[in-house]
């Protein structure tokens, strides 16, 4: 049977009628929903209380239990009034969710077990690793696993209950090896759970973590659930991957354009899928695009909110008709760190060392520049390792000079740019908006222009590079996916 699977965001996870009625149960779907493969994200802002705050940095019962909340953040509170606050929310959920009925007990009593049972876990670890032969931080990797599991749970867990009561043949596909004595590598754990599965009958409600050997939060961050949906498809076979969001990949940020001057991208590749994830905006985790892309799988991402809407069809193959930019991104926060030393000239070895401190202390490179003697990462990460990290280069390098700033970068992306004169047009828009360029990365393959900006002119840059690159840009309508 040829079958899709799909995957529902955290936002929209939170609104169980839109997901029931414009993607489960849409269209010719009410008498027949089956021959889908649902893998579904926690609740939105459940996984930043557990962990920490995806953008903010907030600590969350991961954080506060690892003692990293002063040194993150200043914060002082404890991780099990956190747990008890990730609980309620979790609660409150199943309240707006299920109203009054056994149902709601049932869900209620499913999640507290998982929590309470979390809690003892954590009590026992803390309590164990007062003897010395017991670090804390050989646990912390398997800890953040466990408590990542949980947001997932939780929704998979609610959305089959409820849509077994709308008389859907709903299965709650627990994939999170809860008191599971056997640790499988992903693709493995992945068929054995969809062996006897009849898509024909059945309506799979999967959760978005999958404990595996590779270890997903380890292997993966919070792209997680992104790459246990990419994997199944692939394992299974699919004819098709769906990503369903609450907005559509569209040609900016339209909180920050306006909605009326954004359009849907309507069709790229996956190579404008990769440049979208350098810059911290996933269409899909690059790692979890691969086995798409390598296997033929064509990845469409839809807007919850507007069922009718083809969305946008991401494929290996698809270069757009004419050159052109698809879509203005970016990100604000990124950490830069400028090395100058007068001897760098002929020495080979300082960019190697630099990025292997970088990599000690888990940063990601978004971008870099350099010249005869200095050498600019930029980062995302946090202020507290960017210290770390040039404390270490600064044994390296007792000659160098260091500096390190927070900037934004603005990027023009598209599967084919190479027009005549892109780059003036680009730096004027942006002189037009009296917007100035720290630096300027355009790689010769011209698929994307990066602008290093000043954090308080990010959405100036964004919006003047929209308005003269896409908004100018008339000739044609959006191409739309099939």
């Amino acid at each position: 049977m040829s079958h899709t699977v799909e995957k529902i965001g955290g936002t929209s996870m939170s609104d169980y009628a839109a997901v029931r009625d414009n993607i489960v149960l849409h269209g010719g779907r009410k008498h027949n929903p089956y021959g889908r493969i649902f893998v579904v994200s926690a609740y939105g802002g459940i996984t930043d209380m557990l962990l920490e705050h995806k953008r903010g940095g907030d600590p969350g019962v991961y954080a506060l239990f690892a003692g990293k909340a002063e040194e993150e953040s200043g914060g002082s509170d404890h991780w099990e009034a956190q747990l008890d606050r990730a609980l309620s929310a979790m609660l409150a959920h199943n309240a707006r969710l299920f109203g009054e009925c056994a149902d709601r007990r049932e869900a209620d009593l499913f999640i507290t077990e998982r929590m309470e049972g979390v809690r003892s876990c954590l009590q026992d670890l803390r309590r164990v690793c007062t003897y010395g032969h017991f670090q804390l931080a050989e646990h912390l990797t398997t800890l953040r696993e466990l408590l990542a599991s949980l947001g997932e749970v939780h929704s998979a867990y609610n959305m089959a209950a409820l849509l077994r009561r709308e008389g859907v043949a709903a299965r709650f596909v627990d994939l999170t090896g809860w008191r599971d004595t056997q640790l499988l590598p992903l693709d493995d754990r992945l068929r054995q759970a969809f062996d006897e599965m009849d898509l024909e009958r059945e309506l799979p409600i999967v959760t978005g973590y999958c404990q595996c050997k590779e270890g997903m939060v380890r292997t993966f961050d919070r792209g997680y659930s992104e790459m246990t949906f990419a994997r199944l498809a692939v394992v299974s076979q699919a004819s098709e991957a769906i990503i369903h969001k609450e907005f559509h990949l569209s040609s900016a940020d339209p909180r920050m354009v306006g909605t009326e001057k954004v359009v849907p991208i309507g069709r790229t590749n996956y190579d404008v899928a990769d440049q979208l994830a350098n810059l911290g905006m996933e269409a899909i985790h690059p790692r979890a695009a691969k086995g798409l892309r390598q296997l033929g799988i064509a990845l469409r991402v839809k807007n919850t909110f507007e069922p009718e809407h083809a969305g946008t069809l991401i494929t290996r193959e698809y270069v757009s008709s004419r050159p052109k930019v698809e879509i203005i991104a970016g990100r604000k926060g990124v950490m830069a760190i400028e090395v100058f030393d007068q001897d760098m000239m002929g020495a080979n070895r300082y960019d190697s060392i630099i990025v292997k401190a970088i990599h000690q202390h888990r940063a990601r490179i978004i971008t870099k520049d350099l010249n005869a003697n200095t050498i600019t990462h930029f980062l995302d990460t946090g202020l507290g390792k960017i210290k770390r990290i040039i404390a270490d280069l600064e044994e390296e390098f007792p000659n160098a000079e260091f500096q390190a700033r927070k900037v934004a970068i603005v990027s023009a992306i598209g599967s084919d740019m190479k027009i005549s004169g892109m780059l003036s047009r680009t730096v004027r828009a942006l002189a037009d908006a009296r917007v100035d360029v720290l630096a300027i990365h355009q790689s010769m393959r011209q698929v994307d222009i990066q602008f290093v900006v000043d954090e308080d002119d990010y959405e100036a840059a964004v919006r003047s590079l929209h308005a003269g690159l896409i908004e100018a840009d008339d000739r044609k309508p959006v191409e739309i996916a099939a």
